[in-house]
């Protein structure tokens, strides 16, 4: 069985995807950095799990040390890059580091991945990279109106990896995710600052009322769907992982309201110029080609999401 290594694994899908690839008997080797964006205890107790697993070797590495990927990555390895600068908004304040981390650090896996042979390399990418595009979105779409540094980088990166599908046969999936959510989701995203805004009765800021809709996918599902993806092999494909039902933000809010038994204290403001109004991810093609059929709904999801938060963010585990 391939060896796996995955950039990002101390992050919240990251950590997921390495617990279900152990249970499914692969070796897998994990790099994290502990970027600074958020603090690293988050990350730290995410990781903590996997240490004394059974197949897991975990390196503290940024994908832009060329000589430690060197060193890291295995030959004939599966690749499952992960590692990224997140968020849209800081990326309009420094957009050069996030070409740097996302762009220059991806270039320098797909090159190191040439080196060795590797078997596959999926990208995770995002739905923000559709930008101002019709909904719902469609793979073939051009997605060339991304409306932040963040997503910009993301379309670079799928086109840079058709590149090397291309030129040097290198086997590219890339992943288009849809608002991921679940327990131990980032403290920057949107539905653990709700979260904790609710429950420290605190004022949560709504855009546009909460009208905003967005493809909430539960982490397992995209788990499950990154899997499917390391079982085929494509010269270079675009898959959407999303739910495909969107749903207002001010709905996800009431869920909340229900889950945590608390109720929201709420303010609305304009939508800021680079927060995409709508993502509605089509799946037929994942449907279709990987088998990828998401099974969580928004209100099961919600209610795992919130079990969690009071059992662990609440009591700053």
């Amino acid at each position: 069985m391939s060896t796996v290594l995955v950039t990002g694994c101390a992050g919240f899908i990251g950590s997921h995807l390495c617990e279900r690839l152990l249970e499914e008997g692969y070796h897998v080797i994990g790099v994290d950095n502990f970027d600074d964006y958020y603090d690293r205890r988050f990350k730290e107790r995410n990781l903590k799990p996997l240490l004394n697993r059974a197949g897991f070797r975990f390196v503290e590495a940024d994908i832009r040390d060329e000589e430690a990927m060197e060193e890291i990555l295995e030959r004939r390895a599966v690749i499952i890059h992960l590692a990224a600068r997140p968020g849209v908004r800081l990326s309009i304040k420094i957009p050069k580091l996030y070409l740097d981390v996302n762009v220059r650090g991806t270039l320098i896996l797909a090159e190191k991945a040439v080196e060795k042979d590797a078997e596959q390399f999926i990208f995770a990418s995002s739905s923000s990279v559709y930008g101002l595009s019709e909904t719902p979105f469609k793979e073939d779409l051009p997605a060339d109106r991304p409306l932040s540094p963040y997503a910009s980088t993301k379309r670079c990166c799928e086109i840079l990896l058709h590149t090397f599908s291309h030129d040097f046969s290198l086997p590219v999936t890339c992943l288009r995710l849809f608002t991921v959510y679940g327990p131990r989701v980032r403290p920057d995203m949107a539905i653990y600052k709700f979260a904790g805004a609710i429950w420290m009765g605190k004022t949560i800021t709504l855009y546009d009322g909460g009208g905003l809709k967005r493809d909430y996918t539960y982490v397992s599902d995209i788990v499950e769907g990154i899997i499917l993806a390391m079982k085929k092999r494509f010269s270079y494909e675009i898959f959407n992982l999303g739910y495909g039902k969107p749903v207002e933000i001010r709905y996800l809010v009431k869920l909340l309201e229900e889950t945590l038994g608390k109720e929201a204290k709420i303010v609305s403001a304009p939508k800021p110029r680079e927060d995409m109004p709508e993502t509605h991810a089509d799946i037929s093609k994942a449907e279709n080609m990987l088998g990828y059929r998401p099974r969580i709904a928004i209100e099961e999801g919600v209610k795992r999401f919130s079990e969690w938060f009071i059992e662990n963010a609440v009591e700053g585990k």
